[in-house]
């Protein structure tokens, strides 16, 4: 009869193969690239760390909640299309934000990561690819939000 005490639990039910990104990486992807790119980042990294659904759903809605409140500042700070430097760092302080919220959710399953002792994955390819992709996407929307209102 097996002992239940020396039975592994941790990461029992996560694929052991895909090895997720360092959760403080996020921050430079959320200060750089904004909203969409940190959600975009938490929402991979989650599905990579086994996160349950219900936790991938909150980092959606703490990213949707976050693009929200970046539209908000955008139309209270900006007159015009180009966004003052303040504007810019309301946006950027959001986005963080967001980001250590998103961390806070995918944190749990991280700290069961470490303690299996593997290597993180490099977030440098897919980071700048967020932060650009992501980055003009929300410009974009943050740009028609202020043209329409």
């Amino acid at each position: 009869m097996p002992d239940d005490l020396l039975r592994p639990t941790i990461g029992a039910d996560v694929d052991m193969t895909t090895r997720p990104w360092r959760l403080m990486s996020q921050a430079y992807v959320a200060f750089f690239g904004g909203v969409i790119a940190t959600t975009v980042v938490a929402l991979f990294n989650a599905r990579r760390l086994g996160v349950p659904a219900q936790g991938q759903r909150l980092i959606a809605l703490s990213g949707l909640g976050g693009l929200v409140l970046a539209a908000i500042a955008m139309v209270m700070l900006t007159d015009e299309l180009t966004a003052s430097s303040g504007t810019r760092l309301a946006i950027r302080i959001i986005a963080v934000l967001a980001c250590l919220a998103q961390m806070r959710i995918q944190q749990p399953m991280d700290r069961a990561f470490q303690l299996r002792g593997s290597e993180y994955r490099s977030l440098w390819g897919p980071g700048i690819a967020a932060v650009i992709g992501c980055g003009l996407l929300e410009i974009g929307l943050l740009a028609l939000v202020v043209t329409a209102v």
